[in-house]
């Protein structure tokens, strides 16, 4: 078998993750180029393929080695752990927040004992998780807790636009105190690690400006002068292809044209909105140092329009296909059982 295979947690069942896997599933594109094995309860795909008003037939599995490769086949593990009748579509559920980390939980030991080649990831919902005890704010620290990963690197891909974040969820302020020499340089160091991991061994990585203009060497702000600068001169002397500060107002311009094979946000809008308004649906989240590959779909469960039938696949695909491209970088020491 040729086809990456592909773990995909179903996400909230009270958000519209079921119902984009559904989608997602049944679309040729993705058949073509993945085998995908769907983590969740039968109950709520059923739902969600009539939600979705899919041809798909559900193959239940208890392994990948059962999984068939056959276009309108969902292959799906069933954890029965969640009925359609104990929530209520669009809400916050505990019972749905519990759900959804025991569908990551199931993806990453699956990942982790090398029986599929990659995790694509669905939507989960932050007080759902908190409502069902789950003691985690989101994917990436799911990730980073179960599989040992202590910093996981975030990052985004959209068209050939490449961002990394030097920082995440913290407050703007926190963010512009973490801006600092030593982290600069660690992280450039590990982001080109995994930029060679995903198979991106040419090309230079842009180091963001923190204030308009970089600062004007002093004028607007003294990040870049006693924090950005000296970090980019330490990292040419170990050799590192490596520029900035860079103009935030311009810098993803210039990767996007190919000037750099990446970017480095020093905070975590910073590079949202950039990718965001160049394509919203296509814009991917990539969880880099973790012991195999992890896609995800960067966007919420919305609420608003669970249920409704009306949810777009195609950041789901775009998640399915990135995770396909990148998947034959990691080689794996195990062999499948087939």
């Amino acid at each position: 078998m040729n086809k990456p295979i592909i773990a995909i947690p179903i996400g909230d069942p009270a958000g519209i993750g079921p119902e984009i896997v559904a989608k997602a599933l049944a679309d040729t594109q993705v058949t073509n180029e993945a085998l995908c094995i769907a983590i969740g309860d039968r109950k709520v795909m059923e739902q969600a393929i009539k939600i979705a008003k899919k041809p798909l037939q559900i193959r239940l599995i208890e392994k990948p080695a059962e999984a068939a490769d056959k276009p309108g086949v969902l292959n799906l593990i069933d954890l029965d752990n969640i009925d359609p009748s104990s929530f209520e579509m669009g809400a916050v559920s505990g019972l749905c927040g519990r759900a959804s980390f025991e569908y990551i939980e199931k993806s990453i030991e699956l990942a982790k004992s090398g029986l599929v080649d990659a995790v694509a990831t669905t939507p989960i919902n932050k007080e759902s998780l908190r409502a069902g005890n789950v003691d985690f704010i989101g994917h990436t620290e799911i990730f980073g807790k179960l599989t040992g990963t202590p910093d996981p690197l975030t990052m985004f891909e959209v068209r050939n636009l490449r961002i990394f974040f030097l920082t995440r969820h913290v407050s703007l302020a926190q963010a512009c105190k973490m801006v600092k020499k030593d982290r600069i340089v660690d992280y450039v160091v590990r982001c080109t690690k995994a930029l060679e991991r995903l198979g991106v061994t040419e090309g230079t990585m842009a180091i963001a400006g923190l204030n308009p203009h970089s600062g004007e060497h002093g004028l607007f702000g003294n990040e870049e002068v006693e924090e950005v600068f000296p970090a980019v001169e330490q990292l040419k002397k170990m050799g590192y292809s490596v520029e900035g500060p860079i103009g935030a107002d311009s810098v993803f311009h210039l990767a996007l044209l190919g000037k750099y094979n990446s970017v480095l946000s020093l905070y975590h809008d910073q590079g949202h909105i950039a990718a965001k308004t160049l394509d919203f649906e296509k814009t991917i989240a990539v969880t880099n140092g973790l012991p195999f590959l992890r896609t995800s779909v960067d966007h919420g469960t919305a609420f608003d329009i669970a249920g409704k039938g009306i949810a777009s696949a195609v950041s789901m695909i775009e998640a399915i296909h990135v995770a396909a491209k990148y998947a034959p970088n990691f080689k794996r020491s195990f062999s499948l059982p087939y």
